[in-house]
């Protein structure tokens, strides 16, 4: 705080030196008084009688006259006691503007800025959604007063998409037109919406869309992930497994994508009847363990339970969709356990163990405890989606048996 007021104060006096600098630099010998001056007018004014003179430009008669009246008005003038410098320095109204500008500064700052945040411990202003309107509803009147302004209506898009305003955001990205020609994550981004308005058919608009943005760059991964969604739910299982297999060589190893990824592909090889290639065949070999965390985990270490389906909840579950039984250990999102099966085999009984691994680096051996939870899906998808039916998330330690989680909720 002390550093702001220090460079508020060198600014002030920069101003001020800047507007007061003819008057400082000014030295005595350079005052003219206001005798000095005319006198020095007079003889301009002679010099340029005897000039016209010489070029014939004026009769002797009428330059007698002239120069007999100027003369007569320098006496008239010289006789004035006046001999008060004309530039004299307004010491009153330097000390006026002097004291005014600062305290001037200040104020406006207290009142218009906000000093609370220059404290290290201070409240910080965070953005709130009611500030994120107000700034698009003035992005949105000022793009209408000019709509050929077509990187403005991408960012509106992006806007309301982040609001999610998302039939706003899909109005918008039409707008930008041309804009969007040229940027694959974009044109993946307004593909994305369009599905979502569209319930998630990709038929038509969404997958032109996507067709577009692979053109711009094949391996825009948003693009890719998009493409296998439109073919696994278009029953193009096979075409889904190779974008997919495409996609998860290109994301990091283990991480939170590849899971999801391979989940997918998994749907997708359990849908033609295959059992998908285990993954380590795909990724690069895993650096080995060296801590005893895995290598001490007890033998067999498991969960156990089974999945019911609340009767209130049966008309919206078919026989074809898909029951997920995921384990996770509390605070991460990657499952150490994962059984899947079809929602005909309900009442599900299960049991999540190392075999049911989805990386070697996450096996549930190595979890003292772990989040469990069931979810029934119409597109087997391993991201949540808006209409899965889902239990309650139970946190259990590792070898409980006869867990119960029942399916009582729909996914908005």
């Amino acid at each position: 705080m002390i550093v702001f007021w220090v460079v508020g104060a060198l600014a002030v006096v920069l101003v001020l030196g800047l507007l007061f600098r003819p008057f400082l630099l000014k030295s005595s010998s350079s005052q003219v008084s206001r005798r000095q001056m005319n006198a020095a007018i007079y003889r301009d004014q002679v010099a340029r009688l005897d000039r016209d003179r010489a070029e014939n430009m004026l009769a002797e008669v009428d330059y007698e006259q002239a120069k007999a009246e100027l003369q007569r008005r320098v006496i008239d003038d010289t006789s004035e006691a006046d001999n008060t410098s004309t530039l004299q320095a307004p010491k009153k109204t330097m000390l006026a503007i002097g004291l005014a500008l600062p305290v001037a500064a200040i104020g406006l700052y207290l009142a218009l800025g906000s000093p609370a945040t220059l404290e290290p411990n201070g409240p910080q202003h965070a953005a709130t959604t009611q500030d994120m309107d107000r700034l698009v509803v003035g992005l949105a009147k000022k793009l209408e007063s000019d709509p050929d302004n077509l990187q403005g209506w991408a960012m509106l898009a992006r806007s309301y998409k982040m609001l999610g305003r998302n039939v706003e955001a899909e109005q918008a990205f039409e707008r930008a037109g041309a804009f969007l020609d040229t940027d694959a994550q974009l044109l993946a981004i307004y593909a994305d919406l369009a599905a979502t308005n569209a319930n998630g058919n990709f038929v038509g608009k969404p997958m032109q869309l996507i067709q577009r943005a692979l053109k711009v760059d094949p391996e825009n991964a948003m693009a890719l992930w998009l493409a296998g969604t439109a073919a696994f739910r278009s029953k193009q299982f096979e075409s889904a497994i190779r974008i997919w297999e495409r996609l998860i060589s290109k994301v990091e190893p283990n991480s939170e994508d590849s899971q999801m990824l391979q989940q997918s592909i998994d749907a997708a090889y359990a849908a033609i009847g295959k059992t998908a290639p285990p993954a380590a065949a795909r990724a690069p070999k895993a650096v080995p363990n060296t801590g005893d965390t895995v290598a001490q985990a007890p033998n067999g270490a498991s969960v156990s339970g089974q999945v019911d389906l609340d009767p209130a909840l049966k008309m919206r579950a078919a026989s074809s969709d898909t029951v997920m039984v995921i384990a996770r250990v509390p605070g991460t999102r990657m499952p150490v356990a994962v059984v899947r099966a079809n929602a005909s085999e309900l009442p599900l009984k299960f049991t999540l163990d190392d075999s049911l691994a989805m990386s070697p680096q996450a096996r549930i051996s190595a979890a003292a405890q772990v989040e469990v939870e069931a979810r029934i899906s119409k597109t087997g998808m391993a991201q949540p989606e808006s209409g899965d039916l889902m239990s309650a998330v139970q946190t259990v330690k590792v070898g409980t048996k006869g867990l119960k989680l029942q399916v009582n909720k729909v996914r908005p």
